[in-house]
């Protein structure tokens, strides 16, 4: 049925407008619970904060998560909750400030929460009633809160965690055409201040814009597989009132495919690379996720 799309979040503060997650807005049947633990590989130019000024940059970084999920009944319509904890390990190498430094890292990323509400063509289901459903178009909307807990080093300039709340409102569109299904989703990332950057100093980001498109393909073996893309742009940064040249105007591609295993297992296996990246974020992810469902009637 539905294999919960949760990218890696395990670094930097733009995770959020780089996600490519296909089917974060089909119907999913109330009361349904959904378990998901993964792992990602990314490697290349700059994989944690795209907007700190780092040159020949190569940081590897092994990333996992654990995440929960629930389909909820929100007013009639069908809607979900879903938090997602990472923790990640971080090596590499980059120039600062014409210096070369090093660094090796691990902990727990920012953990983040999102609720979503399907406002058209989705409305709330049993399990029992969405094997009747037949998914036409679909309008949704969704806001995620990452919040400031995860591994931070004030002193240093590659960190697991932000220091700063980040807020994520997103508008999607989902149209079904048989086995075949179009989706758009158009999101703004906003971020607080963060009041400790190196020594002290006083850093912060403009909004990023981001919009992703997906094209996804149903088997009837319940396998399906999508074609993702997305641009973001935006996410200028200010430290102490000395705004930087690093504004972001980025396009990534990727692939996704879900396997069911049974009535209860599934996998996902995906990767995306950069296409253009204005400023340091033209990076590789490989992953993979198991996800484990139940409740709702199963």
């Amino acid at each position: 049925m539905i294999l919960l799309a949760v990218s890696l979040a395990v670094i930097g503060t733009d995770t959020s407008a780089q996600d490519l997650e296909p089917r974060t807005y089909a119907n999913t049947p109330v009361g349904l619970n959904f378990l998901i633990a993964g792992y990602a590989y990314t490697t290349g130019g700059v994989a944690t904060d795209p907007a700190i000024p780092l040159e020949n940059a190569s940081i590897d970084a092994h990333g996992t998560f654990l995440a929960y999920a629930r389909g909820l009944n929100v007013w009639g319509k069908s809607g979900k909750v879903d938090v997602v904890l990472p923790y990640a390990w971080v090596s590499g190498s980059a120039e600062f400030a014409g210096q070369l430094r090093e660094r090796e890292v691990s902990g727990f990323g920012d953990p983040r929460l999102r609720f979503s509400v399907n406002l058209y063509g989705a409305p709330a289901l049993s399990l029992k009633e969405y094997a009747g459903y037949k998914h036409d178009l679909i309008i949704g909307a969704s806001l995620q809160v990452s919040a400031p807990l995860g591994q931070y080093d004030p002193d240093r300039l590659v960190n697991i965690g932000t220091n700063r709340w980040a807020f994520k409102p997103e508008l999607g569109i989902s149209k079904g055409l048989g086995p075949l299904t179009l989706e758009l989703a158009a999101g703004v990332s906003f971020y607080t201040d963060n009041p400790d950057f190196l020594d002290g100093q006083t850093r912060a980001q403009d909004p990023i814009y981001s919009i992703q498109g997906h094209v996804i393909y149903s088997l009837r073996s319940g396998i399906w597989l999508a074609v993702d893309g997305t641009y973001y742009t935006g996410g200028r940064t200010t430290i102490d009132g000395v705004e930087g040249n690093n504004l972001q105007k980025n396009w990534r591609v990727g692939l996704t495919v879900a396997l069911p295993v049974n009535r209860h297992n599934s996998l996902k296996l995906y990767a995306s690379t950069g296409v253009f990246a204005r400023t340091g974020t033209d990076f590789d992810t490989v992953g993979v996720a198991w996800q484990y469902r139940w409740g709702g009637g199963l």
